[in-house]
């Protein structure tokens, strides 16, 4: 049986790819999505038709808390195995101090932090027997802080933090590392002028591509003397003063 790997926010964009790449390197792969449902089946069924029966969509409220559980116990039960979790899924939008609201704070918060402890939490008996590995998400924002962004900043700080604190603590069963993306794909309402000032402070020059995320995801699924690690890939950026 191939392994099997939950992907949150994996109907498009980023973790669209990273399933798609997990997916060629021979994994089963677990498409959690929460309102692009359309995407999400749409993708499981190109996977399918590539290999028969090794891509599952399913639909959960990060958001949540009572529905965590119930998405990783269908995420296990459907090929009876669950190797790897990928906490993809992830807000990010501006929360400037002065306007910020409790709302803000709980949902931001919700989904880049506490849904990753949780669905961490909720597959450990099954990442256990199989000896697996989560790969969080973070950002290079958790290091070098972005002016209108507090919130996310900090959500991902925090898991940043977590996943040194669940390496240290599950190993040596479970390894648990990070990738910090920098310039991948810009939001669609994105400032032009923000956009190139920041690839004129990237070393390599150029935004990178989801491929680029895909493949550091991949390598850490697959690291078996790797854990606590967070991997920047970020063009360079985190090494420009």
């Amino acid at each position: 049986m191939h392994k099997v790997i939950l992907v949150t926010g994996a109907a498009q964009r980023l973790g669209a790819q990273i399933a798609r790449t997990l997916h060629a390197a021979g994994y089963c792969v677990v498409i959690h999505h929460h309102h692009s449902q359309h995407a999400a089946q749409a993708l499981v069924k190109q996977l399918n038709q590539q290999r028969a029966n090794t891509a599952l969509a399913l639909r959960a409220d990060l958001g949540d808390a009572s529905a965590i559980a119930p998405l990783i116990a269908a995420a296990a039960a459907h090929w009876g195995r669950l190797d790897g979790l990928v906490n993809n899924a992830a807000v990010f939008r501006a929360t400037p101090v002065a306007q910020a609201s409790a709302a803000d704070w709980a949902d931001i918060f919700d989904i880049n932090l506490r849904a990753p402890f949780l669905l961490s939490q909720a597959a450990l008996p099954w990442l256990d027997q199989a000896g697996g590995t989560i790969v969080n998400l973070t950002d290079i924002y958790a290091e070098r802080s972005k002016a209108g962004f507090p919130l996310y900043c900090a959500a991902k700080a925090g898991l940043a933090g977590l996943t040194r604190a669940l390496a240290q603590e599950l190993a040596p069963t479970i390894r648990v590392n990070a990738v910090a993306p920098g310039a991948i794909l810009w939001p669609e309402e994105g400032d032009l002028t923000e956009q190139n000032r920041l690839l004129t402070r990237t070393p390599l020059g150029r935004r990178g591509e989801p491929q680029d995320i895909a493949e550091a995801v991949l390598y850490l699924i697959g690291a078996a003397f790797v854990t606590g690690q967070t991997i920047a890939v970020d063009g360079g950026r985190s090494v420009k003063g």
